[in-house]
């Protein structure tokens, strides 16, 4: 397929806003959802990352594509390649959301780049979201998105042989039932139908189950550091290298680095890193 790089960078520089007050309930669904707890009054720290429930795209059921995505060519350039994967990102953290605040994301389309992957062209997008409450900087995230061909059914059933992630020093065991990915899709707003729509998932993209959300497993991490710390990180990073399904368990882990940052990853119980992040303070 050829692609017009050109035509697609014209996107650079695109912008989107949107603005959503935070309320007591969205923050009792988050906890419910993640099973922990926090203050759920106004004033209270809103839990991390709690953001990706916020201000998000709300595009008409007839403007959905077949993958239950947004149709592209509005904010996002018109890749032309059926597949759309969030491929990592970073954060950095300005200060706390707290429950009651009105936060605005204001996102800018940063770059447009091709490259050549070992199964076809692969079109990077990056998007940079600056999110203050009421009007205070709390955080600015750069995510990366990918656009690749569909796999062929050999590729998605075919795998070859893997190492096993390592444990971290510190691991949680978190079992991905159906239920816990369609209340984050429905808490994100998100249409994606690999997360909730198995026949889909199986019969057309031709993987054996349903797929856990990049950003559900970046929260985790960035959940799980804190909690190890006791207090948010300044800067969080993050890259999707593998996929999770719903058909076992999974782990995300953590272990010490020499700088004093924090090494994490998630993973399939038995299978290889899914997802790789850094956490500093």
């Amino acid at each position: 397929m050829d692609l017009d790089i050109d035509h697609l960078r014209r996107w650079i520089g695109q912008e989107d806003s949107a603005s959503e007050t935070l309320s007591p309930a969205l923050v009792r669904q988050f906890n419910a959802t993640f099973d922990r707890s926090s203050g759920e009054t106004p004033g209270d720290a809103a839990p991390l990352l709690i953001h990706f429930c916020l201000a998000q795209p709300s595009v008409a059921t007839a403007e959905l594509g077949p993958d239950g995505h947004a149709a592209r060519g509005g904010f996002l350039p018109p890749v032309p390649l059926p597949r759309r994967m969030w491929a990592g990102g970073a954060f950095a953290f300005h200060g706390d959301i707290l429950i009651g605040d009105e936060l605005t994301r204001r996102s800018t389309v940063k770059d447009v780049v091709l490259k050549q992957g070992r199964t076809g062209p692969l079109c990077f997008v990056t998007v940079q979201h600056d999110v203050t409450a009421n009007g205070r900087p709390v955080l600015t995230e750069r995510q990366d998105i990918v656009f690749r061909e569909a796999a062929s059914v050999q590729e998605t059933t075919t795998k070859p042989a893997v190492e096993a992630a390592a444990q971290g020093d510190q691991f949680r065991r978190i079992a991905p039932s159906a239920a816990y990915l369609f209340r984050y899709s429905a808490m994100t707003f998100n249409g994606h139908r690999i997360h909730y729509d198995k026949d889909y998932v199986r019969d057309v993209e031709g993987y054996p189950g349903l797929i856990v959300h990049g950003p559900l497993q970046a929260t985790l991490l960035c959940q799980f550091a804190a909690d190890l710390k006791g207090s948010c990180p300044a800067e969080f990073s993050f890259r999707s290298i593998g996929t999770i399904f719903d058909t076992a368990d999974f782990t995300v882990n953590a272990a010490d680095a020499e700088d004093g940052s924090l090494r994490l990853w998630s993973a399939q119980v038995g299978g290889p890193v899914a997802m790789e992040a850094t956490a500093s303070w």
